[in-house]
């Protein structure tokens, strides 16, 4: 009876640890070692060619010039944590960067299509490429702009579409052997742009009504990416944008509504220099109308490591 007792133990050990390596479990069996970071999306994701970003500007306190590791984006951080290095800002001088840039400004979903159709003209994805995609801002925007000829509702449907043919777009990537970090775009409602088109307009809650467009390319996004829980680890922006605005103080935050570059240095040439009284790079939300500042982006990219980092890969 005691040896029976043993056997069916160690069967049930034997499947359970059958069930975590075939992705059953939550967390990594084997450390995920990438060799190379691909970055897909629009400005949020953008180190541009000079190093510069669509955020605060960090500047060297010693030589008083901009530097790109000062104040980095979220995908940068995410990138250094796996020791891997964009050419946008390879500061160490190496013979060949392990970051490969395709995030654009001003890129919607359509533009992220062609951002990925020329990696896979290009040589494609293996298991070893992380990959980020975070978009959707533009497309809102864009969306938005529409109404009054076109109702809320209609333009929530074609904010859902516009989500669902990012996925469809992940869904490429982790078909072809990429590990992809996807972000749900932030809540455009709560953007110092959304606050301001709140007050300027009676006829409807402007703030809400970006919200809801926010929400509704979201839901098409999630609604149609692989679920399988090992080929695409998901980070939340949209609810850290949300909370962080509601309670700004709990992240840290003195202002989650403002703009903290001045109109006259908006990004990419806004730097720590260049901000509005009392405003700084950690304690304000908001870059611009519409851009992250490098606190929030400290935030997502600590989403992003904690996902990478422990998804089944």
């Amino acid at each position: 009876m005691k040896s029976l007792k043993r056997h069916l133990a160690c069967c049930l050990l034997g499947a359970t640890a059958l069930l975590t390596a075939c992705g059953g479990g939550s967390e990594q069996i084997e450390e995920f070692k990438p060799t190379r970071i691909l970055s897909f999306g629009d400005e949020t994701s953008v180190l541009r060619s000079d190093g510069t970003k669509y955020s605060i500007n960090g500047v060297n306190t010693t030589t008083n010039l901009v530097s790109c590791t000062v104040n980095p984006i979220w995908n940068q951080s995410l990138a250094s944590d796996f020791g891997l290095v964009f050419k946008e800002c390879n500061t160490s001088n190496l013979a060949a960067t392990t970051g490969v840039m395709y995030a654009a400004a001003g890129a919607k979903v359509a533009d992220v299509a062609a951002q990925i159709d020329r990696q896979f003209a290009l040589d494609g994805f293996n298991g070893k490429d992380l990959v980020t995609v975070l978009a959707g801002a533009n497309d809102i925007l864009e969306l938005y702009g529409q109404f009054g000829a076109q109702d809320a509702n209609t333009l929530g449907n074609a904010a859902e579409a516009r989500g669902e043919a990012l996925a469809a777009q992940v869904n490429r990537i982790a078909n072809g052997g990429g590990k992809v970090i996807l972000s749900t775009m932030q809540d455009i409602g709560y953007t110092p742009y959304a606050v301001k088109e709140k007050a300027a307009h009676a006829d409807t809650d402007r703030a809400a009504l970006l919200s809801e467009l926010s929400r509704r390319f979201n839901v098409g996004l999630r609604l149609k990416i692989i679920n399988d829980g090992r080929m695409i680890g998901l980070i939340l922006s949209d609810e850290l944008t949300q909370t962080m605005a509601r309670y700004p103080s709990s992240y840290g935050m003195s202002n989650s509504t403002d703009a903290a570059c001045l109109t006259s240095a908006l990004p990419p040439v806004c730097t720590d220099k260049t901000l509005a009284t009392n405003a700084t790079a950690t304690t304000w939300m908001w870059a611009s109308d519409t851009l992250l500042a490098p606190g929030a982006h400290a935030y997502i990219y600590n989403s992003a490591r904690t996902r990478a980092r422990n998804n089944p890969f």
